[in-house]
């Protein structure tokens, strides 16, 4: 039977050649005697892949003990007490969905790509996005001792293109909404871009009337925003509370109430394909139609807005001149060797 792999040194550098298919690995080593024994381990493994699983266990167990019994639920939990709090609630609300509950109780070295595979066919790009992170964060710390799937071999993520609110749209739910409070809160969003989080928190302490601007910390990712206050946003402001929250009862709720009520008048309307998030395509939208400085669309949004990113990258091509423009000189024709 033929030999499957064979031991040669270059440079000292110990290697693992595949004689079927010709490759070479690193050892990684100069010394021979360790070379030797990562060489009959790679043998005994494939003589018998079960013992190479065992003997890996074991090696790992003794390297940390709590490496084989750790599961994803471990993982979970470390991850969900990371990063802001809202943070914290965006990964609480992602392990509860169906397809991480039925990943929960696997351990993490019997974890197979098709496995990973399978809950990827969720399809579903906040899957695929948390999946994704979970498994890095898990490589990252230690507790996977090897990618299950590779950086390169995840499914591209592909997220449905989305639109900001037309004017019309916005005036059609502002003419709906009998609410005031809530009428005034889809106007300062229509008027700021902020995101649906940050305006429910803003209060009398975010408005400098002496400065007229408008600053506030974002609740993502605790960037500053600062927006002059412009006649229209003034006019609103002033209708709003001199004390305490702008929108005290709106501040009250949840994210998720906000757009389930939103969601229900935009349904009542009969308008598809928006939500409140979408308040923020709008705002860069209009920046951009109106010759808004990208940096400061960044500045107000955020400078890892997708909603700046989407809108700008529209307009991103280059107007080439023609190519006449550059052509022959006077003093250099065609025969001429270029210097």
């Amino acid at each position: 039977m033929k030999q499957h792999f064979w031991l040669v040194q270059r440079r000292g550098v110990f290697y693992l050649q595949d004689t079927a298919s010709g490759t070479r690995t690193s050892l990684e080593t100069r010394d021979r005697k360790e070379a030797e024994r990562l060489f009959q381990a790679k043998v005994e493994s494939l003589r018998s892949p079960t013992l190479g699983l065992t003997l890996g266990r074991a090696y790992l167990a003794a390297y940390d003990p709590k490496l084989a019994q750790r599961t994803w639920a471990d993982v979970m939990t470390e991850l969900t007490s990371r990063g802001r709090s809202s943070t914290q609630e965006r990964y609480g609300r992602a392990i509860q969905s169906d397809p991480m509950v039925r990943l929960r109780t696997r351990k993490l070295l019997e974890t197979a790509a098709e496995d990973l595979h399978r809950i990827l066919a969720d399809g579903k790009p906040s899957t695929n996005h948390f999946l994704r992170r979970l498994h890095n964060f898990a490589v990252g710390i230690g507790w996977l001792p090897w990618p299950v799937i590779p950086a390169k071999l995840w499914p591209t993520i592909r997220i449905k293109a989305r639109r900001g609110i037309t004017l019309q749209e916005h005036q059609r739910i502002l003419e709906a909404e009998g609410n005031p409070e809530r009428k005034a809160y889809y106007q300062l969003l229509w008027e700021t871009g902020a995101a649906q989080s940050d305006g429910a928190a803003l209060g009398s302490t975010n408005v400098d009337w002496h400065q007229k601007v408008l600053s506030f910390q974002r609740c993502k990712t605790g960037e500053w925003c600062r927006l002059t206050i412009g006649p229209s946003l003034e006019e609103l402001l002033k209708g709003l509370p001199s004390t305490g929250f702008l929108f005290p009862t709106i501040a009250k709720s949840t994210a998720s109430a906000r757009s389930a009520e939103f969601s229900r008048r935009i349904r009542l309307l009969g308008l598809r394909g928006v939500s409140l998030h979408c308040y923020r395509y709008a705002w860069a939208e209009r920046a951009l139609s109106s010759g808004y400085p990208e940096r400061w669309a960044q500045a107000a949004l955020g400078h890892g807005s997708t909603a700046v990113h989407r809108a700008y990258a529209r307009s991103a091509f280059a107007v080439c001149p023609p190519l006449e423009h550059y052509g022959t000189s006077p003093t250099i024709g065609r025969s001429s060797p270029i210097p």
